[in-house]
């Protein structure tokens, strides 16, 4: 009899142990200071660090000047998706908002991510970035995705 609930309690941990796990790449994103109607589309890269498919259900701004855009095509083990977020720029002014995350990983089925940032008329003009350089922030963006990764792994 032992044995027996011993072996139910191993499976139990195991069967807990093996679950889809939500990581972000970063939970806020600063746009800085923007002048208004500039882009207000950023991405956050959402990761499956578990070993069951990740589903994201919903993605709810906390206002109506906020649109998130996700898919909800599983995310497989190891894989990432982005999360498109806009932000009306024609607001002037600071902001802060909150875009809440559902999806089905046990442990944190309800995730909260944001964007801040200003709009200012007097902010300056932004650099436009040269091939080379586009090339080397894609670069980065990718080795922090993976540092995101192996943090969560541990």
């Amino acid at each position: 009899m032992k044995k027996l609930i011993a072996g139910i309690a191993l499976f139990g941990t195991f069967a807990l142990a093996s679950a889809q796990t939500i990581t972000f790449d970063k939970t806020t994103f600063d746009y800085g200071t923007i002048k208004p109607s500039s882009d207000g589309t950023r991405f956050f890269t959402v990761t499956n660090t578990g070993d069951k498919p990740l589903i994201l259900s919903n993605v709810k701004p906390s206002c109506g000047c906020t649109t998130p855009e996700f898919s909800q095509d599983p995310i497989m083990p190891g894989k990432s998706a982005k999360i498109k977020v806009g932000y009306n720029t024609a607001l002037t002014g600071g902001f802060n908002k909150m875009i809440e995350v559902f999806s089905n990983d046990p442990a944190n089925s309800r995730s909260v991510i944001y964007i801040k940032g200003n709009v200012d008329a007097n902010a300056p003009e932004p650099k436009v970035l040269t091939p080379a350089e586009q090339k080397e922030a894609a670069k980065a963006e990718k080795k922090a995705a993976k540092l995101a990764k192996k943090a969560a792994a541990k």
